[in-house]
């Protein structure tokens, strides 16, 4: 299983919801609405979910291995760290009147 994409669709500046990610694997299956979420002592991901009748939010799709799990999250907080410097780097050069 490779991930073969990974789409930032919406970042969040502020509280603890930070990002909406879409990803693809292996070019033939898409996941949307991966969460990247600041915790109390790091950034997460948490994967698509929805509320059952007793209220409880459980995963529509989710990794089967803590492997795979750090696998996915690994890939996705890294290209979420790069958009943000990106975006950081944007700003600071259109500031600077360079852009």
């Amino acid at each position: 299983m490779t991930i073969t994409d990974i789409k930032i669709r919406k970042i969040i500046p502020e509280g603890r919801l930070r990002a909406i990610i879409s990803i693809t694997i292996d070019g033939m299956l898409a996941i949307h609405d991966i969460k990247v979420v600041q915790g109390d002592a790091r950034l997460f991901v948490a994967m698509p979910s929805r509320k059952d009748e007793n209220n409880v939010f459980r995963d529509i799709v989710h990794p089967i291995s803590p492997e795979a799990r750090q696998a996915i999250e690994g890939q996705i907080l890294e290209a979420y760290t790069r958009h943000i410097e990106m975006m950081q780097a944007e700003a600071e050069a259109e500031s600077a009147g360079l852009i």
